[in-house]
């Protein structure tokens, strides 16, 4: 019988893919998973194709493109019945299959095909709203949340420090480190290993809601931080400096703050979240090895969407800039089954390749209908299509990204931006108007158009795009099955 491997998954929340010591990052400190990424391949070029929590996440769990799932931006309480999943599969497959942490689907016990859950969806607001659903309630239906209750009583929330779960403040974890969420991810994942059935394989996604804010990493990870040289964020000759000064002092505002102080405990807070992330993930890895389970195990680590982090004024994800959705991407494991160890491949990748991946490393049939390729056979697209309605509609947009350039589109206003990420990674030139780059930047508006043909929106014929045509979070398709 072929071998089937163990499969971890680890998905974190907000965490940019360029917050790695592998990937080079001068400042952000992650030990183990540099070292996870020298037992197999890394991917640079990764990217979330609807960069924010829901439709990210719609898109690594079903396989799809993001226009197949039909969810183009955030927008909370709308059922998701895939009838075909990543997790489901597996489980076809003979699998035991876990997820510990984030799902961030609705209703929120909704299993995805897991076996079982142990949920923390972080601090999400809908669940929170004056009249809600007793049954939608965080307080009741969220793990952790329950679990801290009992432990530390009722009035105890991940809140207390005075950060807010969108805002770029910073503040050390007031409580004990053992009951902040990260380490509760951990533990509980842990705890999967010993109580999992000896006898199939699993399949375990550990989904921490970290780095996303709140930026409340316990102390001794800001101490880390508190005195380092920090590279300042990223600067361009089309930022919008004028937002920053009208809005910059809000603290849950998309522009990033104004006051440089500000600034560094953003990055400091950030960092320091991610590094905690990253030792949490060690304890997992350790528990793996005393378990036995490390040389037939394989791991792969990715984030729903990048961060902002005050490049070119902004904060959060939902923009189309390298920040908010490039990710980290990575999958280790025994040689025979990833490949030879430490190489870097240079492949244009994907939220939606994660399931023919995995499926693929189960031996499990892969549907014909999945839109994602599986990585470790080297994906063959050049191009990616990605997009996000935003809550500011003037900011919805849509981009053509490769591993060498990228276009981007304001559906609403019309406005362009070319960026040649070979010349420019950090993006601080906007190129539309050289005359050199024009006919690259015809190309890439014709594939955006091609893309877009009979969207339901009306943004294209397939050859010209149409802007100021209104548009929806949730396309007609988004609760419809999936399965062939």
């Amino acid at each position: 019988m072929t071998e089937q491997p163990n499969i971890l998954l680890i998905v974190t929340d907000e965490w940019r893919g360029d917050c790695l010591g592998v990937a080079g990052h001068p400042d952000v400190k992650t030990p183990y998973l540099d070292s996870l990424a020298d037992m197999g391949v890394y991917f640079p070029n990764a990217y979330s194709p609807c960069p924010s929590c829901v439709p990210a996440r719609a898109c690594l769990y079903t396989g799809l493109h993001q226009r197949h799932t039909g969810r183009v931006g955030y927008q909370d309480c709308v059922e998701w019945n895939y009838g075909c999943t990543m997790a489901g599969e597996l489980t076809k497959a003979g699998y035991q299959t876990h997820c510990v942490g984030k799902m961030h689907v609705y209703p929120s016990r909704s299993r995805m095909g897991f076996e079982s859950v142990d949920l923390h969806d972080g601090y999400l607001h809908y669940g929170r709203f004056p009249g809600i659903d007793y049954y939608e309630n965080q307080q009741v239906t969220d793990d952790y949340f329950y679990w801290l209750k009992n432990e530390k009583g009722a009035a105890c929330d991940i809140t207390d420090s005075g950060v807010e779960c969108n805002s770029w403040v910073a503040r050390p974890w007031p409580y004990e480190e053992k009951y902040h969420p990260t380490n509760w991810v951990a533990e509980r994942s842990i705890d999967f290993l010993r109580r999992r059935d000896p006898r199939r394989p699993f399949f375990l996604m550990a989904s921490f809601v970290r780095p996303h804010a709140p930026y409340d990493a316990p102390q001794c990870y800001f101490d880390m931080y508190r005195d380092a040289p920090l590279q300042k964020p990223a600067s361009g000759d089309w930022d919008r400096r004028d937002w920053l000064q009208a809005f910059g002092r809000r603290y849950n505002a998309a522009t990033g703050p104004c006051d440089e102080a500000l600034i560094r405990q953003q990055q400091i807070g950030y960092y320091a979240c991610i590094t905690h992330v990253d030792h949490q993930i060690g304890r997992i890895w350790m528990s793996l090895v005393e378990h036995g389970l490390r040389d037939n195990t394989v791991i792969l680590f990715t984030s729903d969407h990048g961060e902002m982090l005050s490049d070119h004024c902004w904060c959060h994800k939902s923009l189309p800039y390298q920040g908010s959705i490039r990710v980290p991407l990575l999958i280790a494991g025994p040689e025979r089954f990833v490949g030879p160890a430490g190489r870097t491949s240079e492949a244009l990748a994907a939220l939606q390749d994660v399931m023919p991946t995995v499926l693929s490393l189960a031996h499990a049939p892969v549907p014909a209908h999945l839109d994602g390729e599986d990585l470790l056979c080297a994906p063959q697209r050049t191009w990616l299509h990605g997009e996000h309605v935003f809550h500011f509609q003037q900011r919805s947009n849509q981009f053509i990204v490769t591993a060498h350039d990228k276009y981007i589109w304001f559906s609403q206003t019309g406005e362009e931006q070319y960026f040649d990420l070979e010349k420019d990674p950090q993006e601080t030139h906007n190129a539309i108007g050289d005359a050199a780059c024009a006919a690259r930047i015809r190309q890439l508006r014709g594939l955006l158009a091609q893309a877009l043909a009979g969207s339901p929106e009306g943004y294209s014929d397939g050859t010209t795009l149409f802007p100021g045509r209104t548009p929806r979070e949730c396309l007609p398709n988004a609760t419809a099955p999936n399965a062939p």
